[in-house]
């Protein structure tokens, strides 16, 4: 309360400052609206997890089941089989994707030539912008028996006697996931920690080069705890999507011999929700999936709240 004016009450205080940006305000509406409309708005279909949904009956009409479609889930082999997968697969995609677009940051922030700096920059996000349908194509035939560059190197060096059939094992399969994942997304994700260390104090460097500090020993002492607050903040984020393991790769790259490892919590949805016509336990493995990320938020969350470290709130 100490920044309010004196003579001022709270209220009054707000009310001006409001007024004062009452156009960033009028600006902020459409977004507001738009969440308001196309993420909130839907929520209403959550009832359908507690109803025998059939369509062309009346919403309020259908029958009401309460938590069965749940316990079919939870007493489901398939479904528990699909969150470990979407578990390992998002956990190993996590893991690569921090390791690697941190490593990146810190070896194009240790770079002097400008040109050559910003041409890997740009060459490292460009797979960002490609649809999984292109990159899905583009690891086939990297992974390809017949041409595949893998192979043919693997062949060369003598590691493998005959070319391996990587989509046909699966015990391949959440690597190639994982690596596929961080290829895609390792140079934007650079980008925030690259803006986060361009707003370090220089004098810092000077100070640990006085103490005769080399360029590693810069990099653990002062780049990274200087980045450390913008870690954890997208590592808090990140933890909320730990069931989104993802739907294009898994559906593109999996087949019958691999489906065991391949099917994600989406797929399931597909595969046995929206496919079959059962909308409502389509709709109670959606809500599980939206009920644990919130969850695992606010842990994350009340962690780092009791390590003193930065949080969402």
């Amino acid at each position: 309360m100490s920044h309010i004016p004196s003579g001022k009450s709270w209220i009054g205080y707000n009310l001006s400052r409001m007024k004062s940006q009452r156009q960033l305000m009028w600006m902020s509406f459409p977004f507001i609206a738009f969440i308001a409309i196309f993420a909130y708005g839907p929520l209403w279909g959550w009832l359908m997890a507690f109803q025998n949904y059939r369509p062309g009956i009346g919403f309020m009409e259908q029958d009401w089941v309460g938590l069965d479609h749940f316990q079919t889930l939870f007493t489901d082999p398939t479904f528990l089989r699909v969150i470990r997968n979407t578990l390992a697969m998002s956990l190993i995609s996590l893991f690569l994707g921090f390791v690697g677009s941190i490593g990146l940051a810190l070896l194009l922030n240790e770079l002097r030539m400008v040109l050559f700096k910003r041409v890997v920059q740009t060459v490292s996000y460009l797979p960002h912008f490609l649809s999984w349908i292109i990159v899905t194509g583009i690891v086939a035939n990297v992974l390809s028996t017949e041409n595949g560059i893998v192979n043919v190197l693997m062949t060369k060096l003598g590691l493998i006697d005959a070319p391996i059939n990587f989509f046909a094992e699966p015990k391949y399969f959440w690597g190639i996931v994982g690596l596929s994942s961080m290829w895609k997304e390792i140079g934007w994700g650079t980008i925030i920690y690259l803006a986060s260390m361009a707003s370090i104090n220089p004098s810092l460097y000077e100070a640990a080069s006085i103490d005769g500090a080399g360029r590693f020993r810069k990099m653990w002492n002062v780049t990274l705890p200087s980045i450390k607050p913008t870690i954890i903040i997208l590592l808090i984020i990140n933890v909320g999507n730990v069931l989104n393991a993802g739907f294009e790769i898994q559906y593109l790259l999996g087949n019958g011999l691999v489906q065991d490892v391949s099917e994600t919590i989406d797929i399931f949805v597909l595969k046995y929700g929206i496919n079959l016509g059962n909308y409502s336990l389509a709709t109670a493995a959606g809500i599980f999936k939206s009920v644990v990320s919130l969850v695992l938020i606010f842990i994350a969350n009340g962690i780092a709240k009791s390590l003193g470290e930065e949080r969402l709130i």
